[in-house]
């Protein structure tokens, strides 16, 4: 495929690997060349979006143009238990940046996150780590992971991977103005 046909732009791209207790959060350079950890943030639910603001931070910093969340689906690519929790996530991730003017732009994606995270585990215990030690950056290690397989499928495709979340119609108004 040639490179005229690609619908992929240059900027960083950030993936969230959304988990029960913790998320972790993942970047990439502005060419989607390589994905690296940043951070893992705990799971806010008593309603602050303390977590959703700071990947929303990141997103602003970082001049970000996409944000990939993880979609648990079984191997079978059916729908998990935690299938509907990360579709919420991404959902009020979306809303939450398209209501800023500063990030009123960065599109959200769903995308397949299938063994990202023991695929993070085994590179964390080829690297030494214990699987004790693990639990600290298993999170952040899982978004690198699910970051790369989108940035393989932009490159492979020419298109983003995954299925947008678009961003309920009154959050998408209020970035725009």
């Amino acid at each position: 495929m040639s490179d005229t046909h690609s619908t992929v732009t240059r900027g960083v791209r950030l993936a969230v690997d959304v988990g029960r207790a913790r998320v972790g959060l993942a970047a990439s350079d502005p060419d989607g060349i390589m994905a690296h950890p940043v951070k893992t943030l705990r799971r806010d639910f008593n309603g602050s979006g303390g977590d959703q603001r700071y990947i929303y931070s990141v997103a602003r910093d970082r001049e970000a143009t996409v944000v990939y969340v993880g979609d648990p689906i079984n191997l079978h690519g059916q729908s998990t238990a935690s299938t509907a929790d990360a579709e919420d996530y991404a959902q009020g991730l979306a809303d939450t940046l398209a209501a800023s003017a500063e990030c009123a732009h960065v599109q959200v994606f769903l995308v397949d996150e299938r063994l990202s995270t023991v695929l993070a585990s085994q590179s964390l215990h080829q690297a030494g780590r214990s699987a004790r030690s693990q639990r600290s950056v298993i999170d952040q290690a899982a978004a690198v992971e699910i970051l790369e397989h989108a940035l393989t499928v932009e490159k492979r495709d020419g298109q983003r991977a995954g299925r947008r979340v678009v961003p309920a119609p009154e959050q998408a108004t209020e970035g725009q103005s």
